[in-house]
């Protein structure tokens, strides 16, 4: 049966456990060869890295806005391809989406925390340089590319049905619609305009705001005031898209995790809190008492869920241990053994870069990564030499523990806690530095350099994960997706670095108009108190985290996807179980299983739509934001007595309409 007649949209079974014995047939089968990297890929690619690095780093730290690169690419490259002689197969654009992506990936591992050196003035104390941000980019994503390779048969085939991968999914349906055209695209494009429209009517017109509470009501408003006990959602089509795409198990986790942080520890917290002086906790900046909920989730609770994220890490790391000591055994007999050049048996759609070239390539890394912190960074410093081995041991023992915490959390929920991981990078290093001598403006320079690169580690793995499913899923060769992730690294690296320096130089970050970068003052804030002696850490609120952890572990729960609950916003987690509860009853619509697996997957699609459309407006949003357009179109609604309401009457619309147009699909579609 030849390729155009097999698939209407994903292939059969692509979002479901298959059984035993059963290969997934990918788009295009592994026997079938059509161009992937050509020269038009890679040009491409390497244009979207560099035009989304400068927006993506330009935007996040103007208005803190940081928006996710991967879509808006995928429809890029499918909307460029009819003005070409031959069109782009669907192959070439999954690699122009992966190189491109580095982009947004960089710039998160950026922008979170290399502005933080200018905010402490350790750019004019110390010195910091276009190099050195082109150097923390490139090891972090380097590493993050690396240590992720052995874990990808894990996460995409072995793995395959059991993890939702929604921003994946939403990327994959983008360019399978592209590709065929129809009926398929012109739901995706339509469920596309509903989603950016909606999402448009929130971020630039104001047509209501973005979180209903339940402030609104009276009782309300009394249990948010006496008992901090409150109830918040986010109402954007983009979030109710992700849920229905995770499904009710992970979104029923998830929300959990967020009640006992928001229901449960909150109130507790200000319950015996109430009566301490907040010097005596250590974490807050005013009494417990004179804190709202969110204050209290922000400056207490949320570094329980922290704690938890750790913990689920390790849990995951010990889990796939099996999956690490094969592949590295496998790389270290290759060094040391000739082999074959590549199995034969292996098929094209399986074949990974040569596990000998990942451990070189982490050798090389890792000396590369000494020699920098050594010469570069540590120079003046007592014991360079050492400090900088410790310093690159922590990077490298951070980053390899969390690389499947990152890829595990964009696998269940699309959401990377980078930022949560960055923290605790940050006061590691910190608590190891101080312990090896170093401590006061060198101590934070190295430990933010240090940060720097492991939060773009985490990013690019968590990120890469999804390149590598959405390859899974429609055939591509992961060796080569791999190997040219570098290129997108490079270029992402060069452009960061460059839009990082502008930017300092026309805005500042310390100034009265000062950009925003909120990670980066967070970050700031946080490293100051933690390089002089005596400096108070969490550690209490950390270890309840990872007795949490243990015991969802012990009962059966996903750790991580609760951990990620107890830390991500509860305003986030509510419209995801929304999501995942229409998903079930789309999936239990109709007694015939061909006719609801099809209105479940109609619904997929309208839902890749909704995420499609939120990512696109993200990036239009926040360009009209800087160009100040929005105070032209801006209604203002969202600020009056009814905002929150005509928001909950919307949000209610869209999943009727979500749960509706999925049911009106039929078998013969």
């Amino acid at each position: 049966m030849s390729h155009s007649q097999e698939v209407k949209g994903m292939p059969e079974g692509a979002f479901e456990v298959l059984p035993a014995g059963k290969e997934y047939a990918p788009y295009i089968p592994a026997d079938q060869v059509i161009p992937e990297v050509t020269s038009r890929s890679i040009i491409l690619g390497l244009i979207m890295a560099v035009v989304f690095s400068a927006a993506a780093a330009f935007l996040g730290l103007k208005i803190g806005q940081v928006f996710e690169a991967a879509i808006p690419i995928a429809i890029i490259a499918v909307g460029v391809s009819p003005l070409f002689k031959r069109k782009n197969t669907i192959l070439e654009n999954v690699i122009i989406q992966s190189i491109g992506a580095a982009s947004g990936l960089i710039v998160a591992g950026a922008i979170f925390t290399l502005p933080a050196l200018f905010i402490l003035g350790l750019d004019k104390t110390i010195g910091f340089d276009l190099f050195k941000i082109f150097m923390v980019s490139f090891l972090g994503g380097t590493l993050g590319v690396l240590f992720l390779i052995p874990f990808r048969k894990y996460f995409v085939k072995e793995m395959h049905g059991h993890f939702p991968f929604p921003e994946a999914t939403a990327t994959a349906q983008v360019l399978v619609a592209g590709e065929k055209g129809g009926a398929q695209a012109k739901i995706l494009v339509k469920s596309m305009l509903i989603g950016g429209v909606f999402d448009f009517m929130v971020h630039s017109v104001g047509a209501f705001p973005e979180i209903f509470t339940s402030r609104l009501f009276g009782v309300g408003k009394a249990l948010a005031d006496k008992a901090k006990i409150v109830f918040k959602m986010d109402v954007l089509s983009a979030i109710l898209g992700l849920g229905y795409i995770i499904g009710l198990k992970y979104t029923s986790i998830i929300a959990a995790g967020s009640l006992l942080s928001w229901f449960l520890l909150v109130p507790i917290v200000y319950y015996f809190g109430q009566y301490i002086p907040a010097e005596i906790v250590g974490n807050g900046s005013k009494l417990i008492s004179a804190m709202s909920a969110e204050e209290i989730f922000r400056t207490y609770v949320r570094f329980i869920g922290i704690g938890a994220i750790a913990m689920a890490g390790i849990i995951g790391i010990l889990k796939s241990s099996r999956i690490i000591v094969q592949a590295f055994g496998m790389g270290f007999k290759q060094i040391f053994r000739k082999t074959n050049a590549d199995d034969a048996s292996v098929p094209r759609t399986q074949v990974d870069l040569n596990m000998k070239y990942v451990i070189l390539g982490l050798a090389g890394a890792v000396l590369v990564i000494w020699v920098f912190f050594s010469f570069s960074v540590l120079q003046p410093v007592a014991q360079p030499l050492k400090i900088g081995l410790i310093a690159t041991v922590t990077v490298f023992v951070i980053s390899f523990l969390f690389t499947s915490v990152a890829a595990r959390a964009i696998a269940i929920v699309g959401t990377n806690p980078v930022s949560g991981m960055t923290m605790m990078t940050l006061i590691l290093s910190s608590l190891v530095l101080v312990a090896a001598g170093l401590s006061g403006p060198y101590g934070m320079y190295a430990a933010l350099l240090i940060g720097g690169v492991v939060c773009t580690a985490l990013s690019m793995s968590g990120g890469f994960i999804t390149d590598l499913k959405v390859g899974y899923w429609l055939g591509s060769t992961p060796v080569k997706q791999q190997k040219y992730k570098f290129l997108g690294i490079l270029l992402s690296s060069l452009t960061v670095g460059l839009v990082i320096f502008l930017l300092n130089q026309t805005y500042g970050f310390t100034n009265v108009n000062a950009l925003a970068a909120p990670q980066a003052n967070a970050m700031a804030a946080l490293i100051q108190p933690l390089m002089n002696p005596g400096a108070q850490v969490p550690w209490l609120l950390y270890g309840v985290g990872v007795l949490t952890a243990l015991i969802m572990e012990f009962i059966g729960v996903p750790p991580l996807a609760f951990a990620l609950g107890m830390y991500i916003p509860l305003e986030l987690n509510v419209p995801l179980v929304i999501g995942g509860l229409i998903a079930h009853m789309i999936s239990k619509s109709s007694k015939d299983k061909e006719l609801a697996t099809k209105r479940y997957d109609k619904g997929i699609l309208i839902s890749s739509g909704f995420i499609a459309g939120g990512a696109i407006i993200g990036v239009v949003s926040a360009i009209l934001k800087y160009l100040d357009v929005e105070r032209f179109i801006h209604l203002g609604w969202a600020d009056r007595s009814w905002g929150e309401s005509l928001a909950m009457a919307m949000f209610i619309a869209l999943s009727i309409y979500l749960y509706s147009d999925s049911r009106r699909a039929k078998k013969e579609d």
